[in-house]
């Protein structure tokens, strides 16, 4: 049973940083693509970054670009979203989401097989 466990939200200042993870298991996630969603508080869920399991090709949203960064580590099976630079709009519930890499559009969350239970971060001012 596949299973996905974001950790690392929490509560920033407006400018600072924040690191999340994402412990993948149940499988092997070779041939997948992981990616990072969020949904605040009145609004859809919103793609935020994406990487292919395989080659480590990264996608980011252009709201988070240049101030995110998605990475994977193979051995610990986990995927990280390093958040710099946090604004205010960043401030969402963050999910962690994995689907089987067959070229679909990576940026819509109904291609998604699995879903992890979400983080919270909150940035303030």
């Amino acid at each position: 049973q596949v299973q996905l466990v974001e950790s690392g939200g929490g509560l920033v200042q407006a400018g600072g940083s924040l690191s999340l993870s994402c412990a993948a298991s149940g499988r092997t996630f070779s041939g997948f693509v992981m990616g990072w969603f969020r949904q605040a508080p009145g609004k859809e869920r919103e793609y935020v970054a994406a990487i292919r399991w395989n080659y480590g090709n990264t996608y980011y949203a252009d709201s988070v670009k240049g101030r995110f960064t998605i990475s994977r580590d193979n051995a610990k099976n986990t995927v990280y979203l390093q958040m710099n630079n946090l604004k205010l709009e960043d401030t969402a519930v963050y999910y962690c989401t994995a689907m089987v890499d067959f070229g679909s559009d990576y940026r819509s969350p109904r291609n998604y097989d699995y879903w992890g239970q979400g983080t919270q971060v909150t940035v303030s001012s």
